[in-house]
Parts: structure tokens; C-alpha cells; sequence
């Protein structure tokens, strides 16, 4: 059974989906249709159909009935998981099986509740966990590209023969890399986890997640910025532009330091000069965690003006 909410209006965001797996009719339907009203919902009545359904598209929440004939759901969340490990699975619960549904926890699930569940309670937890599985999607993407873009790069200059200067520049341009990639895949574990909290209902924690997700498209960027001057190193000679010292300071600050609060920015609010962004961003990056790795407990760039200048 597919069950829709009613038609929004053209480019309106869509629905998101949320499938609905319980051998029994009544408690099925119920679901489906307390559901539908926010939702796009599809049910299923055995947990092998669910897998095929899991297997043909993405969903971003699945409520599992935990008992279940020819396969319970432990077993299926098992299966469940090999396919789809970014959707949320919210598992059904009679009372007496507390030890089971933690059981479940374990081996997968992000939230369970009792059976049956409260209206409002429902909606709130499968539109929570609607937006865990996006975000874990959103940053795997994120994460799988900047692995990509690191793995193609090297590629391409094994693939080339360049010059000294050419090739030291693409040995700097790998080990850059680093710092801004550990940081996607870090942010991305993070929010796995604190998707998983998000049953609480904690405010708190959506405020977090968002502030995750901004540093990681920050440092997913900074990957895509490097990887395009190298890109244009061999064709010309770094462009060079009106930049602001203070706005890179405090982008590299935040970005590749994590804000570390080691490193303070003061003196005047900004300082332009003409120059290329990505050099002056490397010089930044180098002094302050070569500063901080030697064991300094703070550093300071203070900018101010000499001469009228």
C-alpha cells in the first residue's frame, strides 16, 4: 500500500518517505494513515517484501514491527542494514520486550517505542529521524567526494610528468589535503552519532548538528579551492586579487583549526592587500599549526597598518 500526503505545489520540497513494515493489517493501516498527512508512506507485511522495497529506493525512516512471522524484526534490521545504512529505523515494541527493543538499539536501530504508539509522539519521532537520515546522507556524500576528489587527484599526477617546481607544488597540494579531508570524515562520523540522540527531542542537539554540517561544506569547499589551483598551476602563474588578511586568517582558523580557541585573531578588522588567497591561505595554515604542534599554548596574528599603509 503507498499512501501520499496531498499534492503540494510545483517546486514545492517533497515528502519524505517512510516505510511502514507489520504483519498485522490493523496496526498497519493505523500507522499509514497517521502518517500520511506529513508523509509519503508505503507499507509492506512481511519483512522480506520491506527489503525489496529497501532495495529498489531510499527512504528516510522505517517503522519496524518487531515481531513478525518467517522474519522478526532483529533479524530484518540485520538485513536491513547491509543494504541502507543511512535510514532510520524507529522499532514497534509490545510491553514485556524492553530487553529486546535494546536488543534492537544494538544492532542498528535509532529509536523504539511502544506499541501502540501515541499519535503526536509518532509524527514527532519519524519527522526527528526523517531529518537524521538526510543529514547522514547529505555528509556520507560529502565525505565519498572529497575522498574521490583526493583519490583523482593523485591519479593525475602519477598520470603526468610536470616539472620540479610543478611536482613539489602537487606534493604541498596532497598533504593540504589532508587536514580539510580529515575534517569531513570527522564532522561526518559526528553526526551519525548525534543523529542517533535525536530521539530525545533535544533542541539542543539539532542546533549542534547544523553547526557540523556548516563546517563540513566549509572544509568540502577549501578541498575543491585546492584542488582547482593545482588544477590551473601548470596552465598559468597564480592570479593575484584584492583579498582581506583578517577574513582568511579567521576562515583558516575555523575551518582547518576547528576554531581552536589557541589562536587568536586581533588588530585591525580587516587588511587588504593584493595577493593569491590559496598561498596566503597555506602560510596561515603552515605558522599556526606548526605553532600549535610545537606546543605553544596560544598564538596571536594581530594586524595593524605601517606607514599609512
Amino acid at each position: 500500500m503507498v499512501t501520499k500526503p496531498q499534492s503540494s505545489p510545483e517546486g514545492a520540497i517533497q515528502p519524505r518517505r517512510v516505510l511502514v513494515v507489520d504483519d498485522e493489517y490493523g496496526p498497519r493501516g493505523s500507522i499509514a494513515y497517521t502518517l500520511a498527512t506529513s508523509f509519503s508512506v508505503e507499507t509492506a507485511d512481511r519483512a522480506a517484501e520491506a527489503l525489496k522495497k529497501i532495495k529498489d529506493q531510499h527512504y528516510h525512516v522505517v517503522v519496524l514491527d518487531i515481531r513478525m512471522p518467517e522474519m522478526d524484526g532483529i533479524k530484518a534490521l540485520e538485513e536491513l542494514r547491509k543494504i541502507d545504512p543511512y535510514v532510520s529505523v524507529i522499532i514497534l515494541t509490545g510491553y514485556g520486550m524492553l530487553s529486546t527493543a535494546q536488543q534492537a538499539m544494538v544492532g542498528g536501530a535509532n529509536q523504539y517505542m511502544r506499541k501502540p504508539p501515541d499519535v503526536a509522539e509518532l509524527i514527532d519521532a519519524v519527522r526527528h529521524q526523517a531529518e537524521a537520515a538526510q543529514l547522514r546522507r547529505h555528509q556520507a556524500k560529502m565525505s565519498s567526494e572529497a575522498i574521490a576528489l583526493n583519490s583523482a587527484l593523485k591519479k593525475e599526477i602519477d598520470s603526468n610528468q610536470p616539472q620540479i617546481w610543478q611536482a613539489r607544488a602537487s606534493v604541498e597540494l596532497v598533504h593540504d589535503l589532508n587536514n580539510p579531508l580529515t575534517v569531513v570524515i570527522g564532522y561526518s562520523a559526528l553526526m551519525v552519532e548525534e543523529a542517533q540522540k535525536l530521539a530525545r527531542a533535544d533542541p539542543d542537539l539539532g542546533k549542534r548538528m547544523a553547526d557540523y554540517a556548516v563546517i563540513v561544506e566549509k572544509a568540502a569547499e577549501y578541498c575543491h579551492h585546492l584542488s582547482e589551483n593545482w588544477r590551473t598551476a601548470s596552465k598559468k602563474t597564480a592570479e593575484f586579487a584584492l583579498i582581506d588578511l583578517v577574513s582568511i586568517a579567521n576562515e583558516v582558523k575555523n575551518v582547518i583549526l576547528f576554531g581552536n580557541a589557541a589562536v587568536q585573531i586581533t588588530g585591525l578588522p580587516d587588511a587588504w592587500i593584493r595577493g593569491s588567497k590559496y598561498e596566503i591561505m597555506r602560510i596561515f595554515q603552515n605558522l599556526m599549526k606548526n605553532s600549535l604542534e610545537s606546543g605553544a599554548t596560544r598564538v596571536t596574528a594581530e594586524f595593524g597598518a605601517k606607514g599609512g599603509k
